[in-house]
């Protein structure tokens, strides 16, 4: 259904500016103000669009088969502003896949002590929806692949290894998109059934 795909997309973007607010947040508690001197340290959905990856290209796909690939426009920062020079960096790349799990949690949890009250199903099953969709946006976004946050990650921790991944380029993504359709899916609704519970199905 056209609305259902619409709320999903909806539910994306949401998702996804909260994400990229996150990791411009963390940078400034950080002492890096790039992002806010840009304007993009706000939940206005307006400051991270990016015209194809959030509008044009999710939203032709959504509405014609279902699937859905998108971005937001990355925040910028600049690791040397930041006072943590050793894990700065690392911080400000979980801090956006942190944020969506911890969406996840939150409404994660409404939905699951509101199951057995009087609330009306679709409210209930759009709070489910919000969960899971930021559960699957944060474990892609760990995924150790440029230029998803689990790359940045890798960089700070295992730096040997991040130059294997860079030589990756195109082919990691289309990796990072096998994995979300194959080992992604079961992790994702494991989790979602630990928060809401399996008596539910999304």
């Amino acid at each position: 259904m056209i609305e259902t795909s619409l709320f999903l997309y909806i539910i994306i973007v949401f998702s996804a500016v909260i994400h990229e607010y996150s990791h411009g947040w963390m940078a400034y508690s950080l002492g890096d103000s790039t992002a806010k001197d840009a304007g993009r340290l706000t939940l206005n959905p307006l400051a991270h669009v990016d015209p194809i990856g959030t509008v044009i290209l999710p939203l032709f796909l959504l509405l014609t088969s279902g699937a859905f690939l998108g971005w937001a426009k990355p925040v910028p920062y600049n690791p040397y502003n930041l006072k943590d020079k050793k894990y700065g960096s690392l911080k400000v790349a979980l801090a956006g896949p942190v944020s969506n799990l911890i969406l996840a949690i939150i409404f994660g949890l409404a939905a699951r002590f509101l199951f057995s009250a009087s609330i009306p199903t679709a409210f209930i099953q759009a709070l489910a929806l919000i969960t899971y969709v930021n559960i699957f946006l944060g474990l892609f976004n760990l995924l150790p692949v440029p230029p998803l946050d689990g790359s940045k990650i890798v960089a700070d921790l295992f730096p040997d290894q991040w130059r294997a991944f860079l030589k990756t380029g195109f082919i990691g993504i289309i990796i990072a998109i096998f994995l979300a359709m194959t080992i992604l899916q079961p992790i994702a609704s494991f989790i979602f059934n630990l928060i809401v519970g399996k008596n539910f199905i999304i």
